[in-house]
């Protein structure tokens, strides 16, 4: 979120915004923990923090906007259209041209980095492509716990089985596997 982006870049605290802004602490602390929706805030309080923090109410706004996170689900579905729709290749190009791994990982949303990063060494391997090292320090990662695709887990329940995770796991792809993703289908999308 760009408020605490600002915060961390001016070294400021909440309490400190607050203050100067006039706005209530508690209300910045709702706005930064995502209890309350920038886009409902009064213009007062906008125009108070924007001032206070050096941006503009349009780019706070925008921020709000562009930090609203999809589930996983719909995160992995639009990414294996993006690669259907776009092809490999140009799909890669946009990818590394973006920065979006790094945007993604700086976040926090590890599960949506990890993803992307293992979507761009699959295809890298699937076109002959030599991996990209730009991101050799995420490469090291790994979620903490496997992350399977919901379908798997509604059978694994319905059957009161881990048999349908087990099998999930042995026909992920690797690039995806290496980072606790179950992902064994990124191409038969409709």
């Amino acid at each position: 979120m760009l408020i605490t982006e600002q915060l961390e870049r001016k070294q400021m605290t909440k309490y400190k915004l607050s203050k100067v802004s006039g706005v209530p602490q508690a209300t910045i602390n709702d706005i930064c923990s995502g209890k309350v929706d920038l886009e409902k805030c009064s213009a007062g309080t906008l125009y108070r923090l924007t001032k206070v923090l050096g941006v503009s109410i349009e780019e706070i706004l925008e921020s709000a906007v562009s930090d609203h996170r999809a589930s996983f689900e719909t995160f992995k579905s639009n990414t294996c259209h993006h690669v259907k729709d776009m092809g490999d290749v140009d799909f890669m190009i946009q990818l590394l041209e973006t920065d979006e791994i790094r945007t993604l990982y700086n976040r926090k949303w590890y599960p949506e980095a990890l993803y992307l990063l293992a979507m761009l060494d699959y295809l890298s391997r699937e076109n002959n492509i030599p991996i990209c090292t730009k991101y050799d320090d995420i490469r090291t990662r790994r979620l903490a716990k496997p992350v399977y695709p919901t379908g798997i887990l509604m059978t694994s329940e319905v059957l009161k089985s881990e048999a349908p995770l087990h099998k999930a796991e042995q026909e992920a792809i690797p690039e995806f596997r290496r980072f606790n993703i179950i992902e064994s289908e990124v191409r038969n999308v409709v």
